[in-house]
């Protein structure tokens, strides 16, 4: 009863400030074919999204904590959203809470808990095609509101957009579904990026309360129904930005080549 009792204070302390929790486990390679087809999980019955990011070619956002993106999906609602990770939860201002699609939560995993704070907002179907198209600026893709948001959190002048690159899009297949050996309802996500390289995390989320029951609970199911979980943990932001910003830098390298402006290695 003691322990069980320390558990939940530590719980409590790490997630203060988070209105819920979101359980991630990243899928192994070799396992992904057989979780897809446990589960019914294909083309005919998916969320289909790409997703957009926009950082600087050495990813100075992500290594500040910021994270900006922009979702086109299928048939569905786009949207944009700026997202700050780690955060401290008592140091963000109360007024962003209003909007509804602004939230704090806690992503956990075997490497840990963290805090993030991010504000979603509409996007007029159409404008993220014209703003990957060159079209129009990426700032386009963000309200003031955002902007005010990203401002205040980065505690200094925001970004100049125009200094920012497309990188992506990843194709998403996004799928809910239940499974009766887990209280929880699933999330299960596909990320394939440009080399074809996949990546697949099912995760499950509930209100921050119940976070230690949630977090012991999803493991346990995922050990019951053998799943393995990727020893690695990747993050899907990082494994996809790293791919791309190494991309651009080499489509760069290239460009330069062609221009004259350097010398290749002999």
């Amino acid at each position: 009863m003691e322990r069980g009792a320390q558990t939940r204070g530590r719980y409590a302390r790490l997630l203060e400030g988070a209105e819920a929790i979101e359980i991630k486990a990243t899928i192994p390679q070799k396992q992904i074919r057989a979780a897809l087809a446990r589960y019914r999980l294909t083309q005919k019955n998916d969320d289909e999204r790409y997703v957009y990011f926009f950082d600087t070619p050495t990813l100075s956002l992500l290594k500040a904590g910021i994270i900006a993106r922009a979702r086109r999906v299928v048939g569905d609602q786009h949207d944009s959203t700026i997202k700050f990770r780690p955060v401290d939860a008592d140091r963000v201002a109360r007024k962003w809470r209003k909007y509804r699609d602004f939230k704090i939560e806690a992503d956990a995993s075997e490497k840990g808990l963290v805090k993030s704070a991010s504000f979603s907002m509409p996007v007029a179907k159409g404008l993220i095609k014209r703003v990957v198209a060159g079209k129009r600026g990426i700032a386009a893709l963000f309200t003031d509101e955002q902007e005010a948001f990203l401002a205040e959190m980065a505690g200094r002048r925001i970004p100049d957009f125009r200094k920012l690159e497309i990188l992506g899009p990843l194709r998403a297949q996004r799928w809910d579904f239940e499974d009766p050996g887990c209280p929880w309802p699933i999330t299960a996500e596909l990320w394939r990026r440009h080399d074809r390289a996949t990546l697949m995390e099912v995760s499950v989320k509930a209100p921050a309360i119940q976070a230690a029951a949630v977090m012991a609970g999803f493991m346990g199911f995922l050990a019951e129904v053998g799943v393995e979980r990727d020893s690695a943990q990747q993050a899907k932001t990082r494994w996809a930005l790293d791919f791309y910003a190494a991309r651009l830098k080499k489509i760069a390298a290239g460009s330069r080549r062609a221009a004259g402006l350097e010398l290749p290695l002999r």
